[in-house]
């Protein structure tokens, strides 16, 4: 089996959510929900550590809260940067030299199932690019700059994506630097890989595999855990 080291992206401060406390930290059932994630990857028999990366000021809250949860996978927890992508490249500099994948996830996706990200770590160890993402379930209208319809797109071949997102560590650092070279940024990690004419192959997601963003997002995700929907 490879070495598969995954990146939990938690560097936003989660302005949405309207709350003074980061999004990242606010609890679920009394535990802060970054834990939630990062023991989805600490049950996760193909990965072999993880890197957070976290605002540079929560650096050591963020450890304080790895020993209190006793959280054994981490390696390291890093200084995100100005965008995601900056600091999805930082997690990517504390990534082990013999690591030959990563699987890049949200910090605010705790409701990733074990089923899920372990088959996009097959795939994308096959592949070299996956990404998990799910089917559209409306109908998508695309809209001139005055706000009238423009088209309506087929909904047959939309897909919403989520995290995580498995590459080769290779090919993502080489797209990572291309990109900063050329002052490119991508909307996700898979959208530089495709820029520079990697394949990158979907696998099927869950619609419970939502971003927690919105005051909404949050009551929805107490609800999930009160129902047992953490696996």
């Amino acid at each position: 089996m490879p070495y598969v080291t995954s990146i939990v992206v938690a560097a936003g401060f989660g302005s949405r959510m309207g709350t003074q406390v980061k999004k990242q930290y606010l609890t679920l059932n009394n535990k802060p929900l970054l834990i939630y994630t990062l023991e989805v990857m600490e049950k996760q028999d193909k990965i072999n550590g993880t890197v957070l990366v976290v605002p540079a000021t929560d650096v050591d809250f963020c450890k304080g809260l790895i020993k209190e949860y006793s959280i054994q996978k981490v390696l390291n927890v890093v200084s995100g940067g100005d965008t995601r992508g900056a600091s999805v490249y930082n997690g990517l500099q504390a990534v082990p030299k013999d690591s030959e994948f990563v699987v890049v996830h949200d910090g605010a996706r705790p409701f990733l199932s074990q089923k899920v990200l372990e088959e996009a770590i097959e795939t994308g160890i096959k592949k070299g690019a996956a990404i998990v993402a799910v089917p559209v379930k409306d109908t998508i209208k695309q809209a001139k700059p005055d706000g009238y319809v423009q088209n309506t797109l087929e909904r047959s071949s939309l897909w919403s994506v989520q995290t995580p997102q498995v590459f080769s560590k290779s090919l993502l650092e080489k797209c990572y630097n291309n990109a900063f070279k050329e002052g490119f940024q991508g909307t996700d990690d898979a959208s530089l890989v495709e820029a520079y004419g990697h394949l990158v192959k979907i696998v099927l997601g869950e619609y419970r595999n939502i971003k927690i963003t919105t005051k909404e997002d949050l009551d929805y995700a107490e609800y999930l855990v009160k129902q047992g929907g953490i696996l």
